[in-house]
């Protein structure tokens, strides 16, 4: 008798690509691997994809201003969580993982009423307001900084870093050059926004481009919808909506990378050593938490940050200059830092707290 174990998280690329990355040494480790997530999110595509058994339930966003949407909501929750105790009671899992995102709430807490384990995990500094709901039902909670560690129940936090894709680390530039039709001659800036893109930095880019391609070549994953099609056909600019198995090939190619600071993506560029501008979503536009993932990584050498108030073509010139030209003093910071084995130290918190089996007793 094989053990089960479901994974859940979604919302974002970045609730997913963490589950993903867990998905070959769970195999490994004789998991049979399930997946709950909303109906429709990003999360659904991502693990079919994978030839994971997907299940989809009714899900509500967590908000914490007023939207005519919130009272609507709780009743999606509840009805997701109705929904959720039925596909727990039909696999049976020994163990449920959570990456977090309000797609998560109902899952975990529909495990724990009926005595399933959850371990959970938090990629940003300070924990999501999806993942506070759901630590009081947690076994074990996982988290990607050190500083983390203080607002987290003591008997349950764990520091682990965040599993990052391995395959991410098996690209090629020479097949990146080849997609972009790129030349050797110059260097080359990734220009990455999440997987729903990001408005003000693909406007800023465009708007700079020009000069930007004196020196520079640049690949822009802009997002869906995003791409300008009046620029489709200029020499050294790459387009892309969104990128799937290329993605390390283009990080294999890029000298330097422009990104927002979702703590997925920039633990990716510390494992890929890519030195990075990094551009965080203000506190109007999110919780702050990007803020204090790129407060962190520019304290530790890793990164220069620009906040968003402050771009503009002038200070996006001279930074990704600077950012350039001092690129090896990055690399060496980041080769510095005392990498953790995310997916193993994840791993046996699952193991510590999935349910012994029968075959197993």
């Amino acid at each position: 008798m094989s053990k089960k174990i479901v994974l859940t998280g979604g919302g974002t690329a970045g609730h997913v690509t963490p589950n993903i990355a867990m998905i070959p040494e769970l195999k490994k480790s004789g998991y049979d691997i399930y997946y709950i997530g909303s109906k429709d999110g990003i999360e659904k595509k991502l693990i079919t994809d994978l030839g994971i058994p997907y299940y989809g339930v009714s899900t509500g966003k967590l908000r914490r201003y007023f939207d005519p949407q919130n009272f609507k909501d709780p009743f999606k929750i509840a009805i997701g969580f109705a929904e959720a105790r039925k596909y727990l009671k039909k696999i049976d899992p020994d163990i449920v993982f959570s990456k977090g995102g309000f797609v998560s709430v109902p899952i975990v807490r529909a495990a724990h009423s009926l005595g399933i384990k959850c371990v959970i995990h938090e990629s940003d500094i300070t924990p999501g307001l999806a993942n506070k709901l759901c630590i009081p039902c947690a076994s074990s909670v996982c988290c990607n900084f050190p500083e983390t560690l203080k607002y987290l129940p003591e008997e349950k936090a764990v520091l682990t870093g965040t599993p990052i894709r391995s395959e991410l680390t098996e690209g090629s530039s020479q097949r990146g050059k080849e997609l972009c039709g790129f030349v050797d001659t110059k260097p080359v800036i990734l220009v990455i926004g999440g997987s729903q893109g990001a408005g003000s930095i693909n406007k800023i880019v465009r708007v700079t481009l020009q000069k930007l391609l004196n020196d520079f070549q640049i690949v822009h994953i802009c997002g869906k919808d995003k791409v300008d099609n009046l620029l489709l056909n200029t020499p050294g600019y790459k387009q892309f909506e969104y990128l799937g198995a290329e993605l390390k090939d283009i990080f294999a190619l890029a000298d330097i990378v422009i990104s927002r600071a979702g703590a997925n993506s920039i633990c990716e560029l510390l494992t890929l050593r890519k030195p990075n501008l990094l551009i965080p979503l203000p506190a109007t536009a999110s919780r702050g938490d990007q803020l204090l993932n790129a407060a962190s990584f520019e304290a530790q050498g890793f990164s220069i940050v620009i906040h968003e108030e402050d771009l503009d073509e002038k200070s996006l010139l001279t930074t990704v200059t600077e950012l350039y030209c001092n690129r090896h003093s990055y690399i060496e910071a980041m080769n510095k830092c005392n990498q953790m084995q995310p997916v193993l130290t994840i791993m046996k918190e699952i193991e510590k707290y999935a349910r012994v089996t029968p075959s197993e007793e």
